[in-house]
């Protein structure tokens, strides 16, 4: 670096692009296999390329730099890879408006994010970038489906979707807003079409019991993910329905309820429930009136609960006795078995459903006590002791479930069973810009696999999107191919993977990124399981589910060896600004270029860490960007004040330890000792902020330092633990002090600092004595002071003698190393 840029005055934007340069040309960043130290894996969620980054990016981006250069510096071998979560419908969105294919959109935005990436300096090793809309990467997801599909881990079937017939596509049920199309405001509607699905549900177990070893995980995500795997034990019982062939099938996690069921409740795509409406055009309107109600779990808790009966009945199992059944649009067709038993008295959904519709509601659990319930207001949900039960009276709850299941399996009429939430994860959308799914359908061989010479099968990427769904369909090039089977002239199919499909491999295939023959090798076992994985809390369930689950795909495949992809999970904080999160809509974004281009990536970055611990939510102060810019000044100039002074210093004591003049600094040696302790200790946890403070009192202690003689063997040392205690933070000013005041070449190979035990010892200490709870003098004793000498050098100060005079001292407590406190009257 030229010694106008460096020495002259601090000019970040000169500054960091030559540094930037310097560990570009020398590789500083590139991960090798072979290399001494550790393996270390750290890993922030890649973006999505939806044009610049946001503030939330840069948070989160810079956690996980400083986790990585401090890995680094502890001597672990590291690699730290990005790239590009590229498919997804904002592209065609984009295409739409700004009249250009999504690809060219896409590419676009890549070019400039990895831009505005490395000149915020974050050590990515950019050898292995990969974007998940290339077909060198996508490739491999698709053979990966064709194996599964020959396993038979993938299948296709009929399933209930968020259907827009504006766009003609499915939409996530985060995409349905008030029963209508987030994007063209088109009333929803619920259809029946195929799609591909892949049987997470036979790991369910697994993912489950797996969780409980996952210790690096917050346990609130851990517990996100139990409750939507969902898994419960019950029994699966059948009622029979009146001039109907077969019966009913419902599943339940209370049968000590069952005696309490006065209707069941089906569908509106049950098959009795379009039976029946062949028949009455009323219960045939309600059920098209249902088609537009959204399949999100979450809609259904909050709408309006409706229903209407079917004119069938069905008969309870064990008493005999008929209960109607009725169509309500709190039943989805395509949970369980698309049919509850209802207990008003003992459901509260059940029992809203019954009171509207003035079904009986019948208790038969009481509370164990002996207490009375008003049932007519709201439902018993607890468990009790049973009456009106009949052969079951008197029992209580738990031994009840037991002897209704006895029950009902030897009847005939029911089985134990376990059950989850958990559905198969449906992986097919009506989209374009998305992988193609390597399945030919054929006329006489059905679905039959791509075979692995002609895969990949290469998305188009020339297209017109007019938003009336896919164009690959009409691309006859692309969808008439012969079946590979039988020749026959066959269908390409033209639905695309679900975007979650590519984010949930994407950090394996970072390890060997460049292999075009293999999917992984052997160093992805080499680099997995990622030690730290950095992203948002809204990613818990859904992308951090299914990666655990094809991570369980990969290993049963060979491809790795352990069980899990991420042995730590970090969930930052949201970035807000006045109490609101960050968006265009409100108007309250900061752009994080403006930034960069006023103050430099290190104020930015010293800003991120500072404001906020990593998992808390980060509050937005212009204010707070110039006092860290002002803190990254200080130490410029201070470390330049001192530059020449160092240099002679170190040029005569060349390789010596600690100045022993330094013994008339010993508090000052203690305090910056004792910040490093502390900021050592906080790194580990990843209290970035505290580690920021840390430095700040280390600088606040030198600056006061006599800047000759022995001070500045203290100063060396100071600035030398300083610099490198916030490298990982500052790295581009730290790396330029360290080499210029003569440390060494490169700060990262530095090592890292440890406090010096010798230091932390303290000749004497300093106590505060109160009088009665009031502080009354502040004195400093012998380290080490038997607790008679310290009272009575307390009792002996002035000003207290002064509080104390004509009192009589009943007490003195000692809470050594921290205060004495008289109590006197």
């Amino acid at each position: 670096m030229s010694e106008h840029d460096t020495r002259a005055a601090y000019s970040p934007q000169t500054l960091e692009r030559e540094v930037q340069q310097e560990w570009e040309a020398a590789e500083t960043f590139k991960a090798r296999e072979d290399a001494a130290g550790e393996k270390y894996y750290c890993l922030s969620m890649f973006p999505y390329p939806s044009g610049q980054l946001h503030m939330g990016h840069v948070r989160n981006y810079t956690i996980g730099d400083v986790i990585a250069r401090y890995q680094r510096m502890q001597g672990r071998n590291v690699l730290q890879p990005m790239g590009w979560d590229a498919f997804g419908l904002p592209a065609e969105n984009a295409a739409l408006q700004h009249r250009v294919p999504p690809a060219e959109w896409t590419y676009r935005n890549i070019d400039y994010m990895r831009a505005q990436l490395k000149r915020l300096g974050f050590g990515y090793d950019w050898s292995r970038e990969l974007a998940t809309c290339d077909p060198a990467y996508y490739r491999w997801e698709q053979w990966m489906f064709t194996r599964l599909f020959e396993k038979g881990l993938v299948y296709k079937k009929t399933a209930p979707v968020n259907w827009c017939p504006h766009d003609k596509t499915v939409l996530a049920n985060e995409q349905v807003i008030n029963d209508r199309c987030w994007r063209c405001d088109t009333l929803v509607e619920r259809k029946e079409i195929p799609q591909w699905f892949m049987r997470i549900t036979a790991y369910a177990d697994e993912l489950l019991e797996d969780l409980e070893r996952m210790d690096g995980w917050p346990e609130q995500v851990r517990t996100m993910q139990r409750n939507w795997i969902g898994r419960s034990v019950g029994v699966e019982l059948t009622f029979e329905i009146r001039g109907q062939a077969g019966g009913l099938t419902v599943f339940t996690t209370r049968p000590d309820t069952l005696m309490g069921v006065t209707y069941v409740a089906v569908a509106a795509e049950h098959p009795l429930a379009l039976e029946a409406a062949q028949s009455d055009a009323r219960l045939a309107a309600f059920i098209e009136e249902c088609r537009h109600v959204s399949t999100s779990e979450a809609e259904l808790e909050s709408m309006e609960k409706r229903g209407m009966p079917t004119g069938l009945t069905a008969v309870h199992p064990v008493s005999g006795e008929e209960v109607p059944v009725w169509v309500a649009n709190f039943v989805l067709m395509g949970y369980g078995t698309g049919a509850v038993m209802a207990v008003p008295a003992h459901d509260q959904r059940d029992h809203d459903f019954a009171r509207r519709y003035h079904l009986p509601i019948r208790q038969v659990i009481f509370p164990a006590g002996g207490s009375e319930m008003d049932i007519a207001k709201a439902a018993y949900t607890e468990p009790g002791v049973l009456r009106n039960s009949g052969r079951f009276d008197g029992l209580a709850s738990a031994r009840a479930c037991e002897a209704i299941a006895d029950f009902l399996e030897k009847a005939g009429k029911g089985s134990r069973r376990v059950n989850y939430r958990l559905r198969d994860w449906g992986v097919s959308r009506q989209r374009y810009w998305g992988a193609p799914i390597p399945i030919i359908n054929c006329a006489s061989c059905g679905a039959v696999p791509v075979p692995d010479g002609d895969l990949p099968v290469v998305l188009p990427e020339s297209v017109e999107i007019d938003g009336s769904g896919s164009p690959l369909k009409a691309m006859l090039e692309f969808s008439r191919v012969p079946c590979p089977r039988c020749g026959t002239e066959a269908e390409r199919e033209t639905d695309t993977f679900d975007t979650f499909m590519e984010s949930s491999w994407y950090y394996a295939r970072y390890a060997c990124a460049d292999n075009g023959e293999q999917m992984l090798d052997g160093r992805a076992r080499y680099w997995l399981p990622v030690d730290y994985y950095i992203g948002g809390i809204e990613h818990a369930i859904l992308h951090l589910l299914y990666a655990r689950f094809y991570h369980k795909l990969l290993r049963d495949a060979g491809m790795v060896e352990c069980d899990e992809p991420f042995t730590r999970l970090l969930t930052q904080g949201m970035v807000l600004k006045d109490g609101a999160k960050m968006s265009k809509s409100k108007g309250n974004t900061v752009d994080p270029q403006d930034l960069i281009d006023r103050y430099g990536a290190d104020t930015v970055r010293l800003f991120t860490m500072f404001a906020a611990p990593p998992e808390q939510s980060l509050e937005w102060s212009d204010s707070g960007v110039e006092g860290a810019h002002r803190f990254i000044r200080r130490l410029w100039n201070f470390a330049r004040g001192h530059e020449g002074a160092l240099k002679r210093l170190r040029e005569a004591a060349a390789g010596s330890g600690p100045d022993q003049s330094m013994d008339q600094f010993k508090a000052q040696r203690h305090d910056i000792h004792a910040a490093l302790q502390q900021a050592n200790h906080d790194y580990e946890k990843l209290q970035f902020n505290t580690v920021v403070s840390a430095g700040m009192k280390i600088l606040n202690v030198l600056e006061k330092v006599p800047g000759e003689g022995a001070g500045m063997a203290l100063v060396s040392e100071g600035l030398g633990i300083l610099l490198r205690l916030l490298a990982p933070v500052i790295p581009h000013v730290t790396h330029v002090l360290w080499r210029d005041l003569g440390y060494g070449e490169d700060i990262l190979g530095a090592g890292w600092p440890q406090a010096d035990e010798e230091a932390l010892r303290r000749d004497t200490v300093e106590l505060v004595v109160q009088v009665n709870g009031k502080l009354r003098a502040r004195i400093e004793v012998p380290a080490g002071a038997p607790r008679d000498a310290i009272e009575e050098m307390a009792l002996a100060d002035d000003n207290v003698q002064r509080h104390v005079e004509g009192k009589t001292v009943r007490k003195v407590i000692v809470v050594p190393g921290r205060l004495v406190n008289i109590v006197a009257g």
